[in-house]
């Protein structure tokens, strides 16, 4: 049953630290909306619980990519996908999050999701987690209290569960700019080439010295409950010629660290073969 629009209560505060208070007053009362691309599907479906939205779409504060330090890129929250496959800076160093911004749904939904509403959906099907996860990529959160900075591969800590506190927002991204001369491959297998939410999605970065992989990082969707580096697969290869022992040790890792599961769009058995062969798929392009 469609949701009744009426039977909600939204506000709109004009700037990020009325947002912030409003939040810290009542903790966990008022779920922030960016994009809505998500929850408009959930209100459509009448299946969205909370009743009370914080509109952070007009707040310009959380709209921004920083390349003025050179050490490391920084992408505030309320960044669309079309602003991120429009940057010429992340096009040249951060190509993988290029690629998964164009898969995120329509051009419409690109021009309204936010990377910041995608990250917190934490739906481990997402498409911009895997490239993030493989740039060591940071995560700052702000609140009243000030501010916060984690890894990124420490955010999500279970299906749905993220390290956000209740009167907290993210406030942005920060990649380190290290990653020139790596190795850059990303593939998502879905029901169809575009608007399809993942059956599972893999992003890797590798640098080869003399003909052996010196560092490697793997992130993956939809093989947990929740996005995932591949840290089993990535001790497998690490230091190693791609070659055919290499390659069967790093199929045979991968099954030991993911717990996909059998949904709507796909089965456990699936997803785990598929994977091997998108890692193998991976390393044979590093040859």
């Amino acid at each position: 049953m469609r949701s009744n629009a009426a039977e909600y209560d939204l506000i709109a505060p004009k700037t990020l630290d009325a947002v912030l208070n409003a939040i810290a007053a009542e903790p966990g009362a008022l779920t922030p909306i960016a994009g809505g691309t998500e929850l408009m599907v959930a209100l459509g479906a009448g299946r969205l619980q909370p009743r009370r939205l914080i509109s952070l779409g007009n707040l310009r504060e959380l709209r921004f990519i920083d390349a003025s330090d050179t050490d490391t890129l920084r992408i505030g929250a309320n960044t669309t996908f079309t602003d991120l496959r429009r940057s010429s800076v992340i096009a040249e160093e951060f190509p993988l999050l290029v690629q998964t911004a164009s898969w995120t749904g329509s051009i419409a939904n690109q021009n309204r999701g936010t990377i910041g509403g995608n990250i917190a959906n934490a739906s481990p099907a997402a498409d911009s987690p895997p490239a993030l996860l493989v740039y060591d990529a940071q995560i700052e959160l702000i609140s009243t209290r000030g501010t916060r900075t984690l890894p990124y591969n420490e955010f999500h800590l279970s299906y749905k569960r993220t390290a956000l506190a209740h009167d907290e927002l993210i406030f942005a991204l920060h990649l380190p700019r290290r990653f020139t001369g790596y190795k850059q491959w990303v593939r998502k297998v879905g029901t169809r080439n575009a608007q399809a939410i993942a059956k599972i999605a893999i992003a890797a970065i590798a640098m080869i010295d003399d003909s052996k992989v010196k560092e490697i990082r793997i992130g993956a969707a939809s093989l947990k409950d929740r996005p995932a580096r591949l840290y089993a697969v990535e001790n497998e290869i690490a230091g190693h010629a791609i070659d055919t022992k290499t390659i069967t040790n790093a199929r045979a890792a991968l099954l030991t660290e993911i717990a996909p599961i059998d949904d709507i769009r796909s089965t456990a058995k699936y997803r785990s073969a598929v994977a091997q062969n998108l890692i193998e798929e991976f390393l044979r392009s590093l040859r």
